[in-house]
């Protein structure tokens, strides 16, 4: 699901669904990573802009796509070394799609 950028504000179940992680996994994140600074209201609940969206996308990239470690993480944020997340995801996604395919073809042959 792609965020919508017209919105100023995201819930952290919207969060969460946008970025496919758990709610627990984004609150997790959130702490410890001082990039991710969602509003909060009087009442604690939390609001994510399209800002912390995107370097939470990053930490999710880097942790689960590049297998650094939070730590590792943490560094390449903290430096700006990142990669051009969308151009290798989108190539991960058209390759696993391909892989599907060839395996689903294996199948009827």
């Amino acid at each position: 699901m792609l965020a919508n950028t017209d919105k100023l504000y995201y819930s952290i179940s919207e969060t969460s669904e946008i970025i496919n992680e758990t709610v627990a996994t984004v609150r997790f994140w959130e702490n410890g990573f001082e990039q991710i600074n969602p509003k909060k209201n009087k009442r604690g609940v939390r609001y994510f802009t399209p800002k912390d969206l995107e370097v939470l996308k990053q930490i999710k990239f880097l942790t689960r796509v590049q297998g650094y470690t939070l730590e590792g993480a943490k560094l390449q944020l903290k430096h700006n070394n990142l990669p051009s997340i969308d151009k290798k995801q989108e190539a991960i996604e058209r390759l696993k799609k391909i892989r599907n395919y060839l395996s689903e073809l294996k199948e009827v042959m």
